[in-house]
């Protein structure tokens, strides 16, 4: 419980003399979050001048009503964010389709047929997780030009965490960079988690003006049943990170997400809270998916995050230099260009050497596209993702790498 007493005055010269700052002047006691007091002593003192321009909203339990209100406004020297370093790492080992018909009933052209994927990265078993998020943080801050010491937050979007419950890949993650003033967290959006990253970080960077480590960091061979054909020949190991910095400059332009829990059972991994490995011992935690309906639902809800994007932002699909889709399978990717009437040619696409690396595979093909120099200065990128969840959303970037 935090009493605001001994801010009463200040926040009545800051607010004017409105209904809500004369409530706040009555010295009522305010159940709020630690991250709101010491956000009320930054802008104490000298900086009163400064409270104008970006809205904060907290929930305040006021005896013996609750009262939800927008009411307090801020004016930061940095209202926007822009992606400045980008940084990923893939396993050394390669896993081809030749190398799984060896033990599969299946083939290089079958594969490849089906999804566009020639070969995949694998991770050794000595590998952890954090071990991949390490080295793509490593390069992502060298590219940035930024010292781990400076980021504000890592936020770290994975489906294979180094454990099932806690502690964080993120809090690992951050002992392992010494990013010892960061805050640290995972997110769980399956092959959507890099958009929705973008977005969680945007707000975060804005509101605390600091830099954020976002990383995507997925070992998906540790929970795929490489017995099975319908799901092994999909998925390879990778991780990818990108440093997100206020900026006066509009980078990160756009956001849509959305997601579709009645759908969930189209892709799950069991063996949690829900399906405990304990009550099935023998039975291990592999992904489960249900292919041909997953397809067809990730081409509609991919579709509509493009129209979407396009619409509220008043472009036409040639005004995007870069669309740089998740890299589900190739024959989602053909199939969404066809609705779009676009060329596929459009969409990048590494899915033949990397195979699908869920939340890393957009992250991974962005900083594989600024290493090979195809990222121009103020182009138009489009980034498109669907996932377990069901989960799915975009981005528009304006692409401003300078730090």
């Amino acid at each position: 419980m935090v009493n605001y007493n001994s801010h009463a005055s200040t926040l009545n010269k800051a607010l004017g003399k409105t209904r809500f700052a004369k409530k706040l002047s009555k010295c009522y006691t305010i159940q709020a979050s630690e991250s709101f007091s010491c956000l009320i002593g930054k802008f104490s003192g000298e900086n009163r001048s400064s409270i104008r321009a970006i809205t904060l909203n907290i929930s305040c339990l006021f005896v013996p009503f609750v009262v939800k209100k927008t009411f307090w406004t801020f004016d930061l020297p940095y209202k926007h964010v822009k992606i400045v370093g980008t940084g990923s790492y893939l396993p050394e080992r390669v896993v081809t389709n030749d190398d799984l018909s060896k033990n599969l009933d299946t083939s290089d052209e079958w594969i490849f047929s089906h999804t566009g994927i020639r070969q995949r990265h694998i991770a050794d078993d000595s590998q952890a997780p954090v071990d991949m998020a390490f080295e793509a943080s490593r390069k992502a801050l060298a590219d940035a030009g930024i010292g781990a010491d400076e980021l504000g937050l890592i936020l770290l979007s994975t489906c294979t965490g180094d454990y099932n419950y806690l502690p964080s890949s993120a809090c690992l993650l951050q002992h392992r960079l010494g990013a010892t003033t960061a805050a640290a967290f995972d997110l769980l959006a399956a092959c959507s988690g890099f958009v929705y990253a973008l977005e969680m970080a945007r707000c975060w960077a804005i509101c605390n003006q600091r830099p954020v480590l976002i990383v995507a960091n997925e070992m998906l061979s540790r929970i795929t049943d490489w017995e099975s054909r319908e799901t092994c020949i999909l998925f390879g190991d990778g991780a990818a990170a990108v440093v997100l910095t206020p900026s006066r400059e509009k980078g990160l332009l756009y956001s849509y997400l959305r997601a579709d829990g009645e759908n969930s059972h189209l892709l799950y991994v069991d063996g949690a809270s829900r399906l405990p490995r304990s009550r099935e011992p023998v039975a291990p935690s592999y992904v489960q998916m249900q292919g041909r309906t997953t397809f067809s639902v990730a081409v509609r809800c991919l579709e509509q995050v493009v129209l979407k994007i396009l619409k509220d932002n008043e472009m036409h699909i040639s005004d995007i230099a870069h669309i740089v889709p998740h890299q589900a399978n190739m024959r989602i990717l053909e199939t969404l260009a066809r609705r779009l009437d676009i060329p596929i040619t459009r969409m990048h696409a590494n899915i033949d050497q990397v195979a699908n690396t869920s939340s890393a595979s957009i992250p991974i093909l962005l900083d594989e596209l600024r290493e090979q120099g195809k990222l121009k200065p103020d182009e138009l990128i489009m980034t498109i993702a669907f996932g377990g969840g069901l989960t799915y959303g975009g981005n528009l970037i304006r692409w401003q790498p300078t730090a």
